[in-house]
């Protein structure tokens, strides 16, 4: 959504929350009262800007704002801004990612890795930068940005979906993962032990479980208050990814490790599918983007001091401390269990598989742990781009507040939703590669690209415009190519559909 903050002359406006389209999109960011005031449906006055309502209502935009949970508090900070785009970029999907190098090998493997890091982490400056197009003028939402580049039609066409499902899909991820993690956690602890095998949970009451502590922790109000739980995660998946691969090196490799790929699986399609394959696990291990701007949203911005300042800073910090994790998990997860890692599960199944007898429970029993803390931790954070968009619905067509009642009502309804489509699907992780196409990668990859060229109209054909058409056309390619591969690699192998049967 578009918002504004205090600049030097004094003015404090507010963008429509939604605004039909017009030919050109710096025409709708504007930080002029009088194009504000002549906005169809607005009127302005000394108190601030309001929108008209068919039944004579009117909503205070500034006011709106401040309801909603990502907009409700502006007092965040360098390391609130790190705790979360540490605890957004840092997931179980890069626990892959050692699967992709023994396809590509060593060599293309750590060139591909290198090359995806410093894509995505480009599109990160260009969210960053686009926050704020120009002074007084902020957009905290991804959705909100997208409608202004590409217009009110096209804008939601692109955007709503992959927001849709890297909010919603992935909670309903870290429901399967967290809640299948313990009942590995059960069993370190019970082990042996036949009185309490015999209470067991099962898969149904394991993710019921999951779903109630993750609601208990999502009643906190707004964004900015989750920073701490989001420093928790950071730890929590700081400390699950550099045990796994410490101890991967601790104890060494398993007998005959190799590094050759099979010939079988260099030639034909089925070697293409396994390049591509390997090339979307690399790309989707970088997760976070969706979340980019409404983290900065939380941060203060002036026209002295403007937000993309701090911001950056904390995500050059967040992706040190990233590329520290992700890339010896890479490569040590390659070396230890070379062509001999698993494809469901990653490092973390290598290591319990391999070396769960010289192991001792304590430790392998902490790594389920941290990671999931880590899960319960990311729930809250990808749950709040739902949270602030029910809310939104609740505000403005009651003009008010959401009272608490109804507050906690919501997000017991999209926990709810989460946790039946997480029991009624819970395969949901087999098809991850294919949704992550569709919404992960072009999200990631090429709609900020877009977005930039769209906004900010660099000079055609110069330096800027021809390297974010090039990187945008590039993701949408590759976007539709790991569809296909996904496409081709369920058909070949099948999808074990156990509905209702976590």
């Amino acid at each position: 959504m578009g918002e504004v903050v205090p600049i030097e002359d004094g003015l404090t406006q507010e963008l429509p929350l939604y605004m039909a389209p017009t030919p050109s999109p710096l025409q709708i960011i504007t930080i002029k009262s009088g194009s504000i005031k002549e906005t169809p449906g607005f009127t302005c006055n000394p108190d601030g800007c309001t929108q008209g309502r068919p039944g004579g209502q009117a909503i205070n935009i500034t006011e709106l704002e401040s309801w909603l949970p990502i907009t409700e508090s502006r007092n965040g900070n360098i390391f609130s801004a790190m705790f979360h785009i540490l605890c957004s970029g840092i997931g179980f999907q890069a626990l892959l990612l050692p699967v992709a190098f023994a396809v590509l090998g060593w060599t293309w493997g750590i060139i591909c890795l290198c090359i995806v890091f410093m894509w995505q982490l480009y599109t990160i400056w260009l969210l960053v930068n686009l926050h704020e197009p120009v002074p007084g003028t902020r957009y905290s939402r991804f959705v909100r940005l997208s409608i202004v580049a590409f217009g009110q039609k096209l804008g939601k066409l692109l955007a709503i979906f992959p927001v849709m499902y890297l909010s919603g899909g992935t909670c309903v991820l870290l429901i399967i993962t967290g809640g299948g993690t313990m009942e590995l956690l059960f069993k370190i602890i019970c082990e042996e032990g036949a009185a309490c095998q015999s209470k067991s949970l099962t898969g149904t009451e394991l993710f019921l479980l999951f779903t109630c502590i993750a609601l208990i922790i999502g009643q906190l109000p707004n964004l900015h208050s989750v920073a701490r739980v989001s420093l928790t995660g950071a730890i929590a998946s700081i400390g699950y990814f550099t045990m796994i691969w410490a101890l991967s090196i601790s104890k060494g490799r398993p007998d005959g490790v190799s590094y050759s790929i099979p010939h079988a699986a260099e030639t034909g399609m089925t070697g293409f599918g396994n390049i591509l394959n390997a090339i979307g696990i690399i790309m989707l291990s970088f997760r976070g983007h969706n979340l980019i701007l409404e983290i900065q949203g939380t941060l203060p911005s002036s026209s002295k001091h403007p937000c993309r300042k701090s911001m950056w800073r904390g995500v050059m910090v967040s992706y040190i401390i990233i590329a520290m994790c992700l890339f010896p998990l890479a490569i040590v997860g390659f070396w230890a269990y070379g062509n001999k890692i698993p494809a469901n599960g990653g490092i973390l199944t290598a290591f319990a598989d391999f070396h769960r007898e010289d192991t001792s429970k304590f430790v392998i029993g902490l790594i389920y742990l941290w990671l999931i803390l880590s899960c319960l931790s990311s729930y809250q954070i990808y749950a709040m781009p739902a949270f602030d968009n029910l809310e939104f619905i609740y505000a403005s067509s009651k003009n008010r507040r959401c009272p608490g009642w109804v507050r906690v009502g919501l997000r017991l309804f999209f926990g709810g939703l989460t946790f039946f489509i997480a029991v009624a699907f819970p395969f949901l992780g087999s098809l991850a590669p294919l949704l992550g196409g569709m919404a992960t990668v072009p999200l990631t990859f090429a709609y900020p690209c877009f977005m930039w060229i769209s906004i900010k109209r660099p000079r055609r054909n110069g330096a800027m415009w021809s390297l974010n058409l090039g990187l945008g056309c590039l993701g949408i390619v590759l976007s539709v190519l790991l569809i296909v591969a996904a496409v081709w690699n369920l058909a070949d192998k099948g999808l074990h559909a156990n509905f209702f049967r976590p």
